[in-house]
């Protein structure tokens, strides 16, 4: 067979263990033909092929975000932006900016404040009510775990000192029993209710904004945590050849039973779109402090966080998604969160459904050291992101205290045997796998904090684990490992093109590297210099 583009003169690193490093690849079609030296890879190349020089730069596989909410990040990106804000006041000023150039009455909705940036202190209504009096107003943490809504947005709907709180859910209360107007959990679907729901172009629209700045960060298949309308806003783009990364979707539990119904199971699809399984919540979040915790949090005794489901919800919920074939994965955050769904799983794993299945726990931040070994032991992924450690460190120190021993360990994961899969958790941050792989390797912010050593520094990987975490290990855990993750020979042609070979740099230094180009299926989908097509 005859290669239809070339690419020579490059630092390929393929993650392929039997041959891991080359100078040229060639494709065809939409695979990989070969691996090997400059002569080799241009000895078959025919008289229509391509040839790119790839002028020393390093090349890897195309990058995995293992968990996503691809639409939510679309959409975020016209919505009130509160990340990084730095006081309650500048937050009040935006969303005045924004009621200003809105019409009255219509919603404001945005995400991304953090009160432990401020003072600590969970925001009012009353504090958005002289912002935006005149719209209805709802604004996610940045965490998504707890909301901000001002009065008329609890007026319109009927929250009010008589509401009672939502099993899973919070509505946090003034010395009155008054709502002060921060939700958590599953009590913040009693405002999200009402906001309209996006229509089948709008859905199409957020995920195609969305893949335009993917592919600017070497992204080709992400992992999908959403509903029905992002999954089937993914199969319509297919459909119109307009898809420009490749989608794992994961639907919410509520659809269990109709899937389960219909006969599909885990791998349904193609390379473009499939079927990874069902997403549950055993708990909340570090920020909102509804993450479940074995012992309570510093400083507030009272508080163990919040269930979301049950342990024996989450052991029937697993049952019944692995004897119909579909992979579980669960949101925990906090150690008892992660043990109960270490032992939904196990159920899983004893009633026989699905032996092969890839089932995961969703974040894993604080998995207590008894539970590490289990992830290996129950053939669960463990799916991180490493970013959070690095936004979270302070807070986790304040709330979780000497618990942070065993908080975002993934050297401990790793070397408990646990498999790794690193994804962005976007649009609670931002799609940068370069910044992922830094925090990862570092443990440290961009501006340096904490120090030389980064965070826990017992927790750091190499660069060649974080990497294959967003790689090689994301493909396993989307059950892809025989078409993706590494650039052998027979699979996918998605790789991403480097300004510089992060496997040789300072690791500090992998936030100055850049994406140069981004290939899917043999084609180039980013080109950031133009040097490529």
């Amino acid at each position: 067979m005859r290669a239809d583009l070339v690419l020579y003169n490059g630092n390929i690193r393929t993650l392929d263990p039997t041959a891991p490093q080359a100078e040229a690849l060639a494709i065809a079609g939409a695979r990989i033909l070969a691996v090997g030296t400059n002569a080799e890879m241009r000895a078959l190349a025919g008289p229509g092929s391509r040839a790119v020089d790839l002028r020393g730069r390093a090349v890897l596989p195309g990058f995995h975000d293992c968990h996503v909410h691809f639409m939510a990040y679309g959409t975020s990106l016209d919505e009130v932006s509160l990340l990084d804000v730095p006081s309650l006041e500048q937050a009040l000023a935006k969303v005045g900016a924004r009621a200003n150039a809105t019409p009255d009455g219509e919603w404001i909705t945005g995400r991304g404040w953090d009160h432990t940036a401020w003072d600590d202190t969970f925001p009012t209504c009353r504090d958005l009510d002289g912002a935006a009096a005149r719209h209805p107003v709802l604004l996610r943490s940045k965490c998504g775990h707890a909301a901000w809504a001002n009065s008329l947005a609890l007026e319109k709907a009927g929250v009010t000192a008589q509401t009672q709180d939502t099993p899973g859910g919070t509505i946090l209360r003034d010395a009155a029993g008054r709502p002060t107007g921060i939700l958590k959990e599953k009590a913040i679907h009693l405002v999200a209710r009402l906001l309209k729901e996006r229509s089948p172009d709008e859905a199409r629209a957020a995920i195609e904004t969305a893949m335009s700045e993917a592919v600017r960060h070497g992204l080709t298949t992400i992992h999908n945590l959403e509903g029905n309308a992002a999954f089937r806003a993914f199969q319509c783009l297919r459909d119109a050849g307009k898809l420009t990364v490749r989608a794992v979707c994961f639907l919410p539990e509520g659809v269990l039973d109709a899937l389960a119904s219909a006969g599909l199971q885990t791998g349904f699809g193609d390379e473009w779109v499939r079927l990874g399984g069902i997403k549950s919540f055993a708990d909340g979040a570090l920020g909102a402090r509804s993450a479940h915790l074995l012992t309570p949090y510093e400083g507030d005794p009272a508080n163990h966080g919040v269930a979301v489901n049950t342990p024996d919800h989450l052991r029937a919920a697993a049952v019944k998604a692995g004897t119909a074939g579909l992979a579980v994965a669960v949101h925990a955050i906090g150690d008892f969160a992660n043990r109960v769904t270490l032992d939904a799983f196990e159920a899983a794993r004893r009633a026989g459904g699905g032996p092969n299945l890839r089932h995961r726990v969703e974040h894993a931040q604080l998995v207590h050291p008894d539970d590490a070994p289990r992830f290996r032991a129950l053939g669960v992924v463990a799916s991180m992101q490493p970013i959070h450690a690095t936004q979270d460190m302070v807070m986790a120190e304040t709330h979780w205290g000497a618990r942070c021993a065993h908080a975002y360990a993934w050297r401990h994961m790793l070397n408990a045997g646990a498999a790794l899969a690193f994804g962005s958790d976007a649009p609670v941050e931002g799609l940068s796998v370069l910044a992922g792989i830094h925090a990862a390797v570092t443990r440290r912010r961009p501006n340096g904090h904490p120090g030389p050593d980064g965070w826990r520094p017992e927790q750091r990987l190499t660069v060649r684990e974080a990497v294959h975490a967003y790689t090689a290990g994301a493909a396993y855990a989307g059950g892809e490992e025989r078409i993706k993750g590494t650039l052998t020979p027979g699979k996918l042609a998605d790789l991403v093109v480097l300004s510089m070979d992060i496997f040789a740099i300072e690791p500090a230094a992998v936030l100055e590297t850049e994406v140069v180009a981004t290939m899917l299926g043999g084609r180039f989908v980013y080109d950031k210099q133009g040097n490529h097509e």
